[in-house]
């Protein structure tokens, strides 16, 4: 049997400028600390990636990390940093680090369902890829969650949702991510970077001519790296908690009424 790849997992911990009214809602001011299943959330992503097989050390960053060490599982193998004021900016910082061990997998505090055969199934796909990104399928996560709205990316051969999760297997990436700086304020994100290839692959989306498979392949060869999607089994994946409609249903799956 192949020997399994040890990835440090980033998990991503930080706060949006400003006030938080979401979090607020909850009695907090920070986003990972609002309560999911009778527990900070932070801590159901942070248990996930202790229970995974692919998972050595987890590096927490957080502007609050003193607050966030306080609620994490005791464990040797976690240690929590001050982030930067945006994702790209953390992210580069790591770059920088000469003691930072390769390869990374990057998720959210804010993916309350994470499992560790999600991460497993994630990080035995993603071996081949310098960016590998996790994505689930619509009709996958709405035979699962009929009601759930969630921001689909639409291409040729089917529609994707996100799932936070992200492997990085090099200081190569530098380059993906200096893309990730300067589109991360853009609430388009991903038209912003398709519209980067050029009007050709634009329009081919638009109209549902090009796969997302094509799409990356072109991205990757613009950034100098093998860029891939891979689609998770498991639909839960692609459902985060970002407001308050999502807080309920994930609060309704935990006990068992979703």
């Amino acid at each position: 049997m192949a020997r399994r790849v040890s990835f440090t997992a980033i998990l991503l911990a930080g706060s949006r400028p400003g006030r938080d009214a979401f979090a607020e809602s909850f009695g907090t001011d920070l986003k990972a600390l609002i309560p999911i299943g009778g527990e900070p959330m932070v801590r159901r992503p942070v248990r996930a990636l202790l229970q995974s097989e692919c998972v050595g050390r987890i590096l927490v960053l957080s502007q609050a990390p003193e607050r966030i060490a306080a609620v994490l599982p005791d464990d040797a193998r976690i240690s929590v940093r001050e982030s930067r004021g945006t994702i790209a900016e953390t992210m580069l910082a790591l770059l920088d680090d000469p003691a930072l061990r390769w390869p990374l997998l990057v998720t959210t505090a804010d993916h309350a369902l994470l499992e560790p055969g999600t991460i497993d199934e994630f990080c035995s796909a993603a071996a081949r890829a310098d960016v590998a990104i996790g994505v689930v399928e619509r009709a996958r996560l709405l035979a699962r969650l009929p009601q759930t709205r969630r921001t689909w990316l639409k291409f040729r051969g089917g529609a994707y949702t996100g799932a936070n999760l992200f492997a990085l297997h090099s200081p190569a990436v530098r380059s993906a991510i200096e893309l990730w700086r300067s589109v991360e304020q853009d609430r388009k994100k991903a038209r912003r970077v398709i519209r980067l290839l050029g009007p050709l692959t634009l329009v081919g989306v638009a109209l549902r001519l090009i796969g997302l498979d094509t799409v990356l392949a072109r991205l990757g060869r613009k950034l100098g790296l093998t860029i891939e999607a891979f689609q998770l089994t498991n639909p839960l994946a692609g459902v985060d908690v970002d407001k308050a409609e999502d807080h309920a249903l994930v609060e309704a799956i935990l006990k068992g009424q979703a």
